[in-house]
This record gives C-alpha cells, sequence and structure tokens, in this order.
C-alpha cells in the first residue's frame, strides 16, 4: 500500500516495544557561523516571526527584506564573531551541555530522553519532535529555556510546537511548562551562583539585573512577561538580603523607534556611573544559557558605556549555563510537571 504524505518511515514509534517519555528544552536559536551569510537566514526566520514583531505583515516584510536584512546581517556577524568559541556559538555548546547533564540527572528516574530543539536555526523543534518518536516516546514534556513567560519567547516556541505535532499522524501526549520565573529551586539557584561570585570576586556597589526587553505595548495588550521579571527580581531581592537600593532592574536589547520596557540597560549604566558607582555586577536572569545578549551585549558592549560615563569596572554574573544548581533545579522542575507518566514512577 502507497504511504501517505505524513507517513514517518519503518521506524515509527507504534512499532517501538521501548516507549519511553520525552523532555525537549527550547532555546531561542543561533546562527551556523560568526558571518553575514549565516546569520541572514536566521535573522530572516526569527524576526519573521509574528510573535517577535507583531506589525502587519505586508508592511513588516517590505522594512525587514528590504531595508533590515541589507544592513543587520554584517553588524550581527561582527557581534557574534566576538564571543564565538572554537567549539562554536556558545549558546549552542552551553545548551548542549545543559540537556547532556539534564539527561544525566534523571537517569535513575526512568527511560527518559533528554533532547535539545532550537526555536529559530537547527535543529529544529520540527526535526527533534519527529525524531523522539522514531525513538520511542510516547509522552513528551517541552520546557522552553526562557524562565519568564512572554508570547515573544514561550508563545513562540508553543507555535512551533502545535505546528509540528500537525504534522504527526499519531502524535505524543504533551505538557508544556510555560513559566518557571518564580520557582524556589530556580530562584535559590540564582541566589547561590550571585553568592559565589560575590564570594570569589567581591561584591559591586549595586546588583543590576538586565532582562531582555519587549515593546510596552505587548504588556499593554496581556504579555505577563513585566510582571514576572519583577517578580523574579524581588524574589532574588529577598533571598539575597538586599533592599530596593541595592538591586535595580532594567531591560536591555530593545530595537526601532516603538517605546520598549523601561529602565533601559544601557541607559540606566550610564547613569550609574555618572552619579559615581565604580563598581556594578550585573546577572541576567532571563537567560538560561549565555549568548549574544549576556557575552556581547553587556559584558562588552555595556562595560565599556560604564567605563566611558566614569566607571570603573562593569562585572557580568555569569547565567547558570549547565552548573549543578540549574541541573537539580531542572530536573525537579521536569519531575514536577511530569507526576503521573509511567516513565517518572521511580
Amino acid at each position: 500500500m502507497p504511504h501517505s504524505p505524513d507517513y514517518t518511515g519503518p521506524d515509527d514509534a507504534s512499532h517501538d516495544p521501548s516507549v519511553q517519555a520525552g523532555v525537549l528544552l527550547v532555546n531561542l536559536g543561533t546562527p551556523e557561523a560568526p558571518t553575514a551569510r549565516a546569520v541572514r537566514p536566521y535573522l530572516a526566520q526569527f524576526l519573521g516571526d509574528q510573535r517577535v514583531i507583531d506589525y502587519p505583515r505586508w508592511l513588516w516584510w517590505l522594512i525587514l527584506h528590504g531595508v533590515i536584512l541589507r544592513v543587520r546581517p554584517s553588524r550581527s556577524a561582527h557581534a557574534y564573531q566576538r564571543i564565538w568559541t572554537p567549539q562554536g556559538s556558545p549558546l549552542r555548546v552551553g545548551s548542549e551541555a545543559l540537556a547532556a547533564r539534564l539527561q544525566e540527572a534523571l537517569r535513575p528516574h526512568g527511560p527518559i530522553r533528554v533532547a535539545l530543539a532550537m526555536r529559530y536555526g537547527q535543529p529544529s523543534v520540527q526535526r527533534q519532535i519527529e525524531q523522539l518518536q522514531r525513538e520511542g516516546v510516547r509522552r513528551l514534556l517541552v520546557l522552553p529555556l526562557y524562565p519568564q513567560y512572554s508570547a515573544t519567547s514561550t508563545g513562540s516556541v508553543i507555535d512551533a510546537v502545535a505546528d509540528a505535532m500537525k504534522s504527526l499522524r499519531w502524535p505524543p501526549e504533551l505538557r508544556l511548562i510555560n513559566d518557571y520565573h518564580d520557582d524556589p529551586a530556580h530562584i535559590d539557584a540564582l541566589a547561590r551562583s550571585i553568592e559565589r561570585w560575590w564570594a570569589s570576586h567581591g561584591r559591586g556597589e549595586k546588583l543590576l539585573l538586565s532582562f531582555h526587553g519587549i515593546p510596552e505595548r505587548y504588556v499593554r495588550l496581556g504579555d505577563p512577561y513585566a510582571a514576572q521579571c519583577q517578580a523574579t527580581a524581588e524574589a532574588l531581592r529577598q533571598r539575597l538580603g538586599l533592599d530596593e537600593r541595592e538591586l535595580l532592574v532594567t531591560f536591555q536589547s530593545r530595537v526601532g523607534r516603538e517605546q520598549w520596557l523601561k529602565p533601559y540597560t544601557d541607559v540606566t549604566v550610564r547613569e550609574l556611573a555618572a552619579s559615581g558607582i565604580k563598581r556594578l555586577d550585573v546577572a541576567c536572569p532571563g537567560f538560561a544559557v549565555d549568548c549574544l545578549e549576556t557575552l556581547e551585549e553587556i559584558a562588552m558592549q555595556n562595560a565599556e558605556f560604564f567605563r566611558e560615563a566614569g566607571g570603573e569596572a562593569l562585572r557580568y554574573i555569569p547565567a547558570l549555563n549547565d552548573s549543578p544548581d540549574q541541573v537539580d533545579s531542572l530536573a525537579q522542575l521536569v519531575l514536577r510537571h511530569a507526576g503521573g507518566w509511567p516513565e517518572f514512577s521511580a
């Protein structure tokens, strides 16, 4: 009998007796190389997502392809070149290490397969879900590596997962973690990483928490992102025993002329230096793994802004990456959300 168009092949999970559960980690993504040629298709996919930019499609298509993709790829490629490692993109390398360590942490709990996908670029959500099905996964937990929910990030992952499911004749049972912005184990992991940094490097005069920004208009339309960022900051403030003068919240990475969430990180960094602050510690609790926005935008660009305005040292505190604390907190999160599935009974 001829195969239907959505036939998944001879190794279809329906014939695999070793049914297991899967955990799909999803991060933002990265170009394959720090070149304009590689950056252009990545940016086209990212900026072409209506969850990210919600302007009328015809208008945004003209702006994106007529202006932005003619100019921005070379500029972004230069930024990627500043942080690229011999192993590749820091986000890709760090996310792969995190997935591998989470796999080990979950191994004692049952036949659980951990995989990594990128929302933009490779490996895609579609490709990884299809691969998990071929491996026999019949129950799938999706964990976007965005602690705070936004339609521009986690919402877009949900879209990608839904699109992937549409192509499967027999999709797996599905659960999805929307956010973990105030999860106690996650807050404790963040706090311990900051405390360890202070123990090794000394403590700056202030701690600035810089989150990725989104347009203010998105919040007015119902996006909970800003409130969740503030909740993460407040939980960290209490856990670290800091007052409102010692811990500040800002938002980075704004583009275009529209008003984004304020206060802006780059403006605040300059103002703090001009006010006499000499040593500023910066952490980015919205990023699970270090990437362009943390390593180049904060640790390089904003450190330079700080020095130019009279400061001495902006010290970036690394993301949790594949640290034992992050692995342990995510393992707890996974086990809690997968409760009741037989593969997690151990």
